[in-house]
C-alpha cells in the first residue's frame, strides 16, 4: 500500500511573491501552527534560514521535517554548469535535512510576480528556446539525482511551463531524472485536468501540491485579464476541499500508482482575509479525509 506524508507550504501565513502579505508573521508562528493542526513537515519559504545547522534544530524543536524547497532556475540564460553551481547551496540544504525532492521552476521571462502583467501574457518558449532548455534541464536533473535529490519540475502559472501541452512536451523530451510536481491548482488555472495528468505521468510524479480553485474567481481573473497576484488577492486559490477540484479521485490515482511522497497544502491567500490557522486546519483535515476516502495511507 502506498503511503504519503502531509506537509504544508508557509504561503498560508506569509507570501514569497508578495512579501507584504503576512510580512509581520514570524517563522515561529508558521511552524507552531502547522504542527498544531497535524502537519508533519514544511516546505521552505523566504523566512527560513538556509544554513542546515541553523534550520535543522528549529525544525527538530517543532517535530517537523523539511519537505522540499523552491528553486528558481534560469536555464534559458545560463549553461547547465552555471546552473549547477548556482543551485549547489540549495541542493546541499535539502540533502542535509533529508528532503528527497527539489521544487524546480524555470523563471526566465516569468510574470507571476508582477502585479501589472496579466496572466494572458504568460511567456511561451520558441522552438529554439525549447532546444536550449531541455538538454540543460536534463543535465541539471542528472546531477541532482546523483546527489540523492530528484528534481520535481513545477509547472506554474505565469512561467514558460504552464499548460498541459507544455507539460506533455516537457515529459516527452526529458529524462526520468526530471520528476514532475503535480500542482492541482496551477493546472486547473491553466485549463488543464489534474486527474488526466496524474494518470498520464504517474511514474514521473514525485511531489504533489494541493491548492484548490474558486472557479468563479478564476473566471473573473481570465475575463478581466488580471495578473496572477491579483488572482491571489481576490481569493482564486484556497486549501483543498474548499473549491471545485476532485481530490478523492486524484488521490485514488496516486494510490493506484503506488505514489509515496509528500502531499502538500500550498494555497496562497491574503492572510488578513483567510485566517492562517483556520485554513491550515481546514486544509489538513480535508487532506486527511481525501486520503481516507481514496484508501491512501498516511505516515508521519
Amino acid at each position: 500500500m502506498s503511503a504519503v506524508r502531509l506537509g504544508i507550504n508557509p504561503l498560508t501565513w506569509t507570501n514569497d511573491d508578495m512579501p507584504s502579505l503576512g510580512g509581520d508573521t514570524p517563522l515561529e508562528i508558521c511552524l507552531a501552527e502547522g504542527k498544531q493542526v497535524g502537519f508533519s513537515g514544511f516546505e521552505l519559504g523566504h523566512k527560513f534560514p538556509r544554513d542546515p545547522t541553523v534550520l535543522g534544530p528549529i525544525l527538530d524543536e517543532h517535530g517537523l521535517s523539511l519537505v522540499s524547497g523552491w528553486y528558481s532556475s534560469e536555464l534559458l540564460t545560463r549553461t547547465a554548469e552555471a546552473e549547477i553551481e548556482a543551485l549547489e547551496p540549495h541542493l546541499n540544504l535539502l540533502k542535509a535535512l533529508g528532503a528527497k525532492a527539489m521544487v524546480f521552476c524555470e523563471v526566465t521571462h516569468c510574470v507571476h510576480g508582477q502585479r501589472d502583467v496579466p496572466l494572458s501574457q504568460s511567456p511561451r518558449m520558441s522552438e529554439a528556446e525549447w532546444q536550449t532548455f531541455l538538454p540543460r534541464l536534463n543535465q541539471v536533473a542528472d546531477h541532482c539525482l546523483e546527489q540523492g535529490v530528484r528534481i520535481a519540475y513545477h509547472h506554474h502559472l505565469g512561467t514558460v511551463i504552464e499548460t498541459e501541452e507544455e507539460i506533455d512536451r516537457l515529459m516527452a523530451e526529458t529524462k526520468p531524472s526530471v520528476g514532475l510536481l503535480l500542482d492541482s491548482g496551477h493546472l486547473v488555472g491553466a485549463g488543464g485536468e489534474p486527474v488526466a495528468v496524474q494518470k498520464r505521468y504517474a511514474e514521473r510524479i514525485n511531489h504533489v501540491h494541493c491548492k484548490d480553485i474558486r472557479q468563479e474567481v478564476l473566471a473573473e481573473v481570465r475575463n478581466r485579464d488580471l495578473s496572477f497576484l491579483d488572482g491571489v488577492l481576490k481569493g482564486m486559490f484556497t486549501v483543498p476541499g474548499d473549491g471545485h477540484i476532485d481530490y478523492t479521485t486524484l488521490f485514488e490515482g496516486l494510490r493506484e500508482s503506488g505514489y509515496e511522497g509528500w502531499v502538500v497544502v500550498e494555497a496562497e491567500q491574503d492572510p488578513a482575509v483567510a485566517h492562517p490557522l483556520t485554513y491550515a486546519r481546514l486544509g489538513h483535515d480535508n487532506l486527511q479525509r481525501f486520503c481516507d476516502e481514496a484508501g491512501l495511507c498516511i505516515t508521519k
